[in-house]
C-alpha cells in the first residue's frame, strides 16, 4: 500500500477502505509519512468529503491509535458529556455532581481550554489543591466511591488526533464535518464511558455559526457514536449570547456554585435540566425526561448537588471551603461598571466579541504555551430582551490593570446592540438529534 495511491484516490473522489485509512493513520503516528503527504489528504478530504462509513472508520483508527480507558470496573452505566465550546460555557461543573448525586457515575476526560477562556480542569484548579493527575486505577476508585470523576486527557489517550488537528490547523482543513466529528469522537469513545451526551452550540459564539451546519455536526456525531455501540445523543442549544452571565475563570465557578444552589441564572439552570436529563435516561436511572427532570430539581432543591460537588472537590484535592464561601477567591486589581452609552432595548450581544474581550483580559489562551489568568473576566448586567436608560450598567469586568479594562470594555460595547423596541430572547433548545430521529424547534 502507497501513500501516493490513498491521495490519489481521494483526490478523485473515491471511498477510501478501512484498510486504507488504518495505514495512514497508523503511519502518520508513527512518524513513517511525512507532513506534506498528510497535508495533501486533508485537503484532498475537505474538498471531496468522507461518507459516513469512511468517517466511521476514520475515528475508529484515531481510538486505536493510542491508549482507550477501560471503565468496565465502574458500578452502573457511565455516561459522558461533552460541548462544542462557547462563551460562558460551565455546564461540565455543574452537570458532573448534578447528574452524579442522581446515581449516573461521571467519568470524564477533559482537557485545558484554548481560546476565550480556560477549560473544565482551569476552571476547577481554581480550588487550591486541585488535582486531575490520578493513575486509572484512582480514577475509577474515585468513581465508584464518589460517583464523580474528571481527569486529564494524557498524552497517550488519541495521539493521531493531536497531530493531525496540529496540522489541520495550519493547513485550512480544520473546517469540514468529518474531520471535525471524528476528532471530537475519537477521543469522548477512548474516554471510555458507555453513553455519550451532546451539547452542539450554533451562532455567533459557537465554531458551528449556522444552525444547518450545527445539525449536520450533531447527526455525524451521533452517527459515529451510534456505529461504534455508543449510546448517543446530541442537543443543539443557542450561543448567539453569552451562556449564564459569568465569563471567566472564577467568576463561572462561582455562577456553577449558585446554579448547584438553584440560584443560577435561567438559562444556565435550563440547559443543565436539558442536558442532564439525557443523560438520566441514557444511564437508565429514569424511564423519561420528565422523571430524569424531577429527580434533578429535587438533587438542586435540595442541596445534594451542591454536597457532591464538595465532595467531588474533596476527593480530588481541592480544598471544599470555597464551595461554601466563594467570597474566598481571589480578585483581580480593577472590578469596574461598562455602562450604557444610550437608552433602550438590548437586542443582541454578538458572542464573540464577549469572547475576545475576556480573551483580552488574559481569561484564555491565544496559544497552549499562553499564560492564563483565572481571576479576570466578565459579568454580565443585561441580556437580550432586557430594557436599559444611558448610565446603567451592561456589565462588570474584572481587569489585571486600567489600560486592559478600558481596552475589553471598548470590545465589550461593540457586542452590545440596541433598539427600541423590545427584543425576543432566541431560543436556548434548538432541537435534539439520536440514532433514529432528529427534532427541531
Amino acid at each position: 500500500m502507497r501513500m501516493y495511491e490513498i491521495i490519489l484516490k481521494k483526490r478523485d473522489g473515491h471511498s477510501l477502505s478501512r484498510e486504507e485509512i488504518d495505514f495512514f493513520v497508523r503511519g502518520y503516528v508513527k512518524g513513517e509519512i511525512p507532513d506534506y503527504q498528510i497535508s495533501a489528504l486533508m485537503m484532498a478530504i475537505y474538498f471531496r468529503k468522507m461518507n459516513k462509513t469512511e468517517t466511521a472508520d476514520l475515528t475508529r483508527s484515531m481510538v486505536n491509535s493510542g491508549r482507550v480507558m477501560d471503565l468496565s470496573a465502574i458500578r452502573g452505566i457511565t455516561v459522558d458529556k461533552h460541548s462544542t465550546g462557547g462563551v460562558g460555557d460551565k455546564t461540565s461543573l455543574i452537570l458532573g455532581p448534578l447528574v452524579a448525586a442522581a446515581g449516573v457515575p461521571v467519568a470524564k476526560m477533559s482537557g485545558r481550554g484554548l481560546g476565550h477562556t480556560g477549560g473544565t480542569i482551569d476552571k476547577l484548579e481554581s480550588f487550591p489543591g486541585f488535582s486531575v493527575e490520578m493513575t486509572p486505577e484512582r480514577f475509577i476508585s474515585n468513581v465508584n466511591e464518589h460517583g464523580i470523576a474528571i481527569g486529564g486527557q494524557t498524552v497517550d489517550l488519541v495521539p493521531a488526533d493531536k497531530k493531525l488537528y496540529a496540522l489541520r490547523d495550519v493547513t485550512a482543513t480544520v473546517d469540514d464535518l468529518s474531520l471535525i466529528a471524528s476528532s471530537i469522537m475519537s477521543k469522548k469513545i477512548a474516554g471510555g464511558a458507555d453513553a455519550i451526551v451532546l451539547d452542539v452550540k450554533t451562532g455567533s459564539g459557537a465554531f458551528m455559526k449556522d444552525l444547518e451546519s450545527s445539525f449536520g455536526l450533531a447527526r455525524e456525531m451521533v452517527d459515529i457514536g451510534t456505529s461504534t455501540g455508543k449510546r448517543t445523543v446530541a442537543v443543539v442549544t443557542d450561543m448567539d449570547q453569552p451562556l449564564g452571565l459569568a465569563v471567566g475563570n472564577i467568576l463561572e465557578v462561582k455562577e456553577a456554585i449558585m446554579t448547584l444552589r438553584d440560584q443560577g441564572p435561567a438559562d444556565l439552570r435550563e440547559l443543565c435540566l436539558c442536558l442532564g436529563s439525557q443523560m438520566l435516561v441514557l444511564g437508565e436511572k429514569a424511564h423519561d425526561l420528565q422523571q430524569a427532570r424531577g429527580m434533578l430539581v429535587e438533587k438542586m432543591s435540595s442541596g445534594k448537588a451542591l454536597s457532591k460537588f464538595r465532595e467531588f472537590i474533596e476527593s480530588q484535592g481541592g480544598d471544599p471551603s470555597f464551595v461554601d464561601d466563594p467570597s474566598k477567591f481571589p480578585y483581580p486589581e480593577i472590578v469596574k461598571e461598562l455602562r450604557s452609552p444610550q437608552s433602550g432595548h438590548v437586542s443582541s450581544i454578538m458572542a464573540e466579541e464577549v469572547g475576545r474581550a475576556a480573551l483580552l483580559l488574559g481569561a484564555g489562551r491565544e496559544t497552549r504555551e499562553s499564560g492564563i489568568d483565572l481571576r479576570v473576566g466578565i459579568t454580565i448586567s443585561r441580556k437580550v430582551g432586557d430594557h436599559v436608560k444611558a448610565g446603567d450598567p451592561l456589565a462588570i469586568l474584572y481587569a489585571p490593570s486600567e489600560e486592559k479594562w478600558k481596552e475589553a470594555a471598548d470590545l465589550l460595547l461593540s457586542a452590545y446592540h440596541f433598539s427600541s423596541v423590545k427584543a425576543t430572547s432566541p431560543a436556548l433548545i434548538r432541537g435534539i438529534v439520536t440514532a433514529d430521529s432528529e427534532i427541531r424547534y
